[in-house]
């Protein structure tokens, strides 16, 4: 049956120990600036990002990796029979997974593709579920009926501080703009479907802290949590830590905390977190 190899994108919050620990091939987006293009993770980091974003008159764009980048990879890793579990970002959000499957058409080594419907955590349980049935012998067929389950018990909420970056990119009006950033409103949104969905908004951080804990509590009642996990644009202190003090006082320890990745961070702007939790 050969191995399994485990690709994914650069936005998925595994730590670089476990990406070299496990194996994990990362083929990663990248983002221009100005004339000036990163790849991210590689000559781009998360905290350095915000800074060079912040001094950057225009909105930074990122861009998905070329199919050519993907078939390269699926060819080398395939070339002795080996199967490739290719799973990525959000389908919804970036042309990523899409470049994945046309590269898997026009190589011929046995690739799966996978949209994990997710970003950052979100995406980094369904890898993980992914290492822990290859290591224990699993079949591609079960690993994929398994990512299906774990997709539908995870829940990933996106908060955004400013709508500045909103506004740049397009995605509201400057007119409103002005008016949510008057009233402080901050819009949450889940990833339901992998779409970025508004779901509420608040009025200030400890509004969203209590809202997000809410649902915490609503969606785990009476399920086991298996993970939870705090992805940030420098809002850890604002609404990250406190929201995880309330998660550690329902005898859930294990929350981890990440720095969003820059393709995140370029839709969110500064002060964003990303709150996802995985039970069943």
């Amino acid at each position: 049956m050969g191995r399994i190899h485990i690709i994914t994108d650069s936005t998925c919050d595994l730590t670089k120990e476990e990406i070299t620990k496990h194996g994990i091939h990362i083929v990663p987006l990248t983002i221009q600036i100005g004339q000036n293009t990163y790849i991210d993770g590689v000559d781009v980091e998360p905290a350095s990002f915000m800074d060079m974003m912040k001094q950057s008159s225009e909105l930074p764009k990122s861009s998905q990796p070329a199919p050519g980048k993907f078939k390269e990879l699926y060819d080398e890793l395939g070339k002795d029979g080996d199967q490739i579990l290719s799973i990525h970002m959000t389908g919804g959000m970036s042309g990523t997974v899409q470049s994945a499957r046309q590269a898997a058409e026009m190589t011929t080594s046995n690739v799966t593709v996978v949209d994990s419907r997710f970003i950052a955590f979100g995406l980094a349980f369904q890898i993980r579920e992914a290492i822990r049935l290859r290591d224990e012998g699993a079949s591609m067929e079960d690993i994929v009926a398994r990512l299906d389950v774990v997709r539908a018990n995870t829940n990933l909420y996106v908060v955004v501080d400013t709508l500045e970056n909103l506004i740049k990119g397009g995605r509201i009006g400057k007119g409103k703009g002005m008016i949510g950033s008057l009233l402080n409103i901050k819009p949450i949104a889940s990833l339901e479907g992998g779409e970025y969905t508004p779901v509420s908004k608040a009025r200030s951080h400890k509004q969203v802290v209590n809202y997000l804990f809410k649902q915490f509590q609503e969606d785990t009642a009476g399920k086991t949590v298996k993970g939870v996990g705090l992805s940030h644009a420098n809002g850890l202190q604002t609404m990250g830590q406190p929201l995880l003090d309330l998660i550690q006082s329902t005898g859930f320890n294990d929350s981890e905390i990440a720095f969003t990745s820059p393709v995140i961070s370029t839709h969110t702007g500064p002060g964003a977190i990303g709150f996802i939790y995985f039970a069943e």
